[in-house]
């Protein structure tokens, strides 16, 4: 005669089914159930609450795994004191995550230490718990690894890996010169996520700078600008290193 209620046996119709929060949780949610006289509606309904809370968990960890982003910030760690400029309105407002939605742009301008990548990061942890896919990446990251795909006929299938993300966060723009070759591979990303996608971009120089970002290609980087600032906000960041504040002299 076959066992009846054998809880090893729902353990392994449980995983087979792949649902390890009922499986690891059913036994301990049942002696609940029976203390607190719960339906057996309330008792399905705690399980099913923990495995969505666990599948939502996990759905996060690998989106932020996913992103790269190279150390987790928040918002709550900027030391918003420091700049000596900075619309804290404005970025807090950002961080509501609108423009992601609008695919549309952030650009955040500063010097060295301003916490332009710490804001950049904060803002892809943030989008990743919101349900976005995000790939955070440098300038130099980006064009070295298309120029590589180029030389090996891959260039279009390379290329979605910065176009599929909702959200693609390139940090370090203008830290190192880019040729010719690295400015069109930039041009592509840009032009290929126009209106489709979100962007985030650091820069340590002012617009008017740009050109010699991009080699000195004034009609490249004009056309650069076109689609990075047609829908976008600029955030400006002006003070003194962050990084260097215990040697400055304040």
């Amino acid at each position: 005669m076959k066992e009846k209620n054998n809880p090893h046996c729902l353990d392994q119709i449980l995983k087979y089914l792949k649902l390890p929060y009922m499986r690891d949780h059913h036994q301990e949610l049942a002696k609940q159930a029976s203390q607190k006289q719960w339906s057996h509606l309330d008792y399905f309904e705690k399980l099913a609450a923990g495995e969505g809370a666990l599948r939502k968990d996990r759905s996060i960890q690998r989106r932020i795994r996913l992103a790269r982003v190279p150390v987790i910030k928040t918002l709550d760690q900027f030391d918003w004191t420091w700049p000596k400029k900075i619309n804290r309105l404005q970025v807090q407002n950002l961080f509501r995550l609108q423009f992601i939605e609008n695919r549309s742009n952030v650009i955040f301008l500063g010097g060295v230490g301003l916490g332009k990548t710490h804001l950049a990061s904060a803002m892809a942890y943030s989008a990743c718990l919101k349900g976005n896919t995000v790939l955070f990446t440098t300038a130099i990251d980006v064009i070295n690894t298309l120029s590589g795909a180029q030389a090996a006929g891959r260039i279009k299938q390379e290329l979605k890996k910065y176009t599929r993300p909702t959200f693609l966060l390139i940090d370090e723009l203008g830290f190192l010169p880019i040729d010719k070759k690295g400015a069109d591979l930039l041009f592509q990303v840009i032009s290929l996520r126009y209106e489709r996608g979100a962007m985030a971009i650091t820069s340590n120089r002012a617009y008017k700078d740009w050109p010699e970002i991009f080699n000195n290609d004034s009609t490249l980087t004009s056309a650069i600008l076109d689609r990075l600032l047609h829908h976008a906000e600029t955030v400006i960041i002006e003070g003194k290193s962050y990084r260097m504040k215990d040697q400055i002299d304040v």
